[in-house]
């Protein structure tokens, strides 16, 4: 069994959904999964109909409209009829988006995402598990929702991997192609959840962890692992072979072509991830496996941006101890804050944090009460690892550095 992701790059249009085709043609379908993303930017689109829900009901309707928009002319290109029923099908579904909005009393915003958000995958393998069946590769159309079941902590939920194998036995038919979903799963009630942004790589993970997979291949638009994100650094270097260890660690700090959670699960049973390119299937890409290290050994950049670089001093002077750390911990916790950074003197404590969720200000207001706040917003995060004097200089040349933080492989800078 063979699990092959395809982000939304990979269907963010007719041609392109005619393209994975032909990678399924050059790769062969049997006994495989797909495991596919919402098309294009439509989870930004299904993410403004929720911030429409609560904030501007007048504009609910023409946020869905967009949404519906965007994948009519799309289905127009694949299907000759429009009598095809890939149509109704895709009329249920946003009839079914619709209904939950009408009858929908809870509050919370999470659990609204969560049950929205999600049918945009739906769609999108409804289309193209359709468009398939009639270009002559029968395929077996998944609800993974079915498949994953999960605890209720919406929009980071935590796999019930017990539950989720059961099922996965029980319905996955490994003797055809699937198209499942990724992101999605659901709770005990059957409520739809998701795994986290991006978390589509972490679903073919699960279902190549189940499934005993052969291999888990990530299709994306860039030829496999490079060195650093091209679009923030320039002469790239394809990674041909990374350790399951430097994978992680890569994903850790934040390399966005590997979801972080996805390489666990590999790892325990050594399945291999490939990562190629659905623009040159022919191409070596990289791939992650039992080895030594990273092939070849060259510095890794990574950054994320729009970070919290936050420095708290004790108010009196006294020392930051343990137990003050273990109250900051809780708190950032609790508000659901990410520490990408930590540091820590005898009178202060700096971390950078990732305000996802929208919890700052309200953990901002807690920590004035307790500490001297001093706080900067907007920052960047660079990570170099197997960093040398060179890639270091490469950053730390017309910047403010506001934070430095060095190992023997890796050293973090938080620049303004």
């Amino acid at each position: 069994m063979r699990i092959f992701k395809f982000g939304g790059a990979s269907v963010k249009d007719a041609d392109a959904v005619r393209n994975l085709a032909k990678v399924l043609g050059y790769t062969g379908h049997e006994n495989t999964m797909l495991v596919v993303s919402a098309m294009g930017k439509t989870t930004n689109a299904m993410e403004a109909v929720v911030k429409a829900y609560f904030e501007d009901r007048n504009a609910l309707k023409g946020a869905v409209q967009v949404v519906r928009d965007f994948h009519k002319p799309i289905m127009d290109d694949l299907f000759e009829s429009q009598q095809h029923p890939v149509y109704t099908k895709i009329k249920e579904l946003f009839a079914e988006v619709e209904g939950f909005l009408a009858w929908n009393k809870s509050p919370k915003y999470n659990f609204v995402y969560d049950q929205v958000v999600g049918y945009g995958e739906l769609i999108s393998t409804t289309i193209l598990s359709a468009f398939l069946n009639e270009h002559g590769i029968e395929n077996h159309w998944v609800d993974v929702r079915e498949l994953i079941k999960t605890d209720t902590t919406y929009r980071d939920a935590k796999v019930d991997w017990q539950a989720t194998q059961v099922r996965i036995n029980e319905k996955v038919n490994t003797k055809v192609l699937n198209i499942t979903q990724g992101f999605l799963g659901s709770d005990g009630n059957n409520f739809t959840t998701t795994l986290g942004r991006e978390g589509s790589d972490y679903t073919a993970a699960i279902l190549g962890y189940c499934l005993n997979a052969t291999e888990v291949t990530i299709w994306k638009d860039v030829p496999g692992v490079l060195n650093a994100d091209p679009r923030y650094f320039e002469d790239t270097q394809l990674l041909e072979n990374i350790s399951y260890r430097e994978a992680i660690e890569l994903a850790f700090y934040g390399a966005s072509v590997i979801h972080p959670k996805t390489l666990q699960p590999l790892q325990r049973k050594e399945i291999p991830l490939h990562v190629k390119s659905f623009v040159n299937p022919e191409g070596a890409g990289t791939k992650v496996c039992k080895c030594d290290g990273i092939q070849p050994l060259v510095p890794c950049f990574i950054v994320k941006r729009d970070q919290i670089l936050m420095k708290l001093s004790s108010l009196d002077f006294s020392f930051i101890v343990e137990d003050n750390i273990s109250d900051l911990f809780k708190l950032f916790h609790e508000h659901r804050m990410k520490v990408e950074l930590i540091q820590n003197s005898a009178i202060s404590f700096s971390v950078c944090l990732e305000n996802k969720f929208g919890g700052f200000p309200e953990l901002l207001d807690k920590l004035k009460g307790r500490f001297k706040v001093v706080c900067h917003e907007g920052v960047s995060l660079y990570t170099i690892r197997h960093f040398n004097t060179q890639a270091l200089e490469s950053l730390q040349n017309g910047h403010e550095v506001l934070l430095e933080q060095r190992s023997k492989e890796t050293v973090q800078l938080v620049i303004k």
